[in-house]
């Protein structure tokens, strides 16, 4: 029975994602828009400021860029990353339901917990990967085929030095013109983290083939080993064996 459940469960989470990006599809084959794919990969420059070192060996950031599949796959890939969980921010514990939220209506958005070691990657480095491959952060409350304020481009810091490196880089953005638009990324109080249900973790690792991943997501792994390859790991930490 609790297989079952799980597997009702999974269909209702992708019947929806799957029915929009269906649609979508359709509308632009028949107007000959251009196809439906992953948001481009953007070359940026590196944070000009960062966190400064430390002897510490585990920190915690949390974003989110859309829909946490290909949010946690990406960093999933980055070397210095040891653990990524998807779940919600920026809502109360009480509606941190994949059902409640995707109502657009809890003020969470699908996100993301990226622990990594500050002696191999930075926090400006991953903010560097969030903004150039992870996501399109000039997208307000969507991103590719997933509309509404769940699916919002924002950073929620756990620290005043996570908040001030990412307001001077997006500032820094911003003045460097690195985007065709505006950037809408928001930079959010911190209310805590609420992991997603089970059948939400290591999502892409696990499920490559389906067609939502591949469209969406795959080609993010491309650009981040392409853009990368000094951070970029094969092997995907994945939350079921642990981190």
């Amino acid at each position: 029975m609790k297989v079952i459940a799980t597997m009702q469960r999974w269909t209702r989470t992708t019947t929806l994602r799957l029915a929009g990006l269906a649609m979508l599809t359709a509308v632009a084959a028949t107007w000959q828009l251009p196809a439906l794919s992953a948001e481009d990969a953007v070359k940026i420059p590196a944070p000009s400021v960062d966190e400064k070192p430390g002897t510490s060996h585990s920190e915690t950031a949390v974003f989110a860029g859309g829909c946490f599949w290909g949010v946690q796959g990406v960093f999933e890939h980055v070397r210095g990353v040891t653990r990524v969980t998807s779940g919600y921010a920026g809502g109360a514990a009480s509606t941190a339901q994949y059902e409640k939220v995707g109502t657009g209506l809890t003020g969470h958005a699908e996100s993301v917990e990226v622990r990594y070691d500050p002696t191999q990657i930075s926090y400006g480095k991953l903010l560097q990967i969030f903004f150039s491959v992870v996501h399109n952060p000039t997208q307000l409350n969507y991103q590719g085929p997933d509309h509404g304020t769940q699916y919002r481009s924002a950073i929620f810091p756990l620290t005043p030095e996570q908040r001030s490196i990412a307001q001077a880089y997006i500032t820094q953005l911003g003045s460097a013109k690195s985007y065709r638009a505006a950037i809408v990324t928001r930079i959010e109080d911190y209310k805590g983290f609420y992991p997603a249900e089970d059948y939400h973790q290591d999502f892409l690792v696990k499920n490559p083939g389906y067609p939502y991943i591949v469209i969406n997501d795959l080609p993010k792994i491309g650009n981040l080993k392409v853009m990368f390859p000094e951070v970029y790991r094969n092997d995907a930490v994945l939350v079921s064996k642990g981190g």
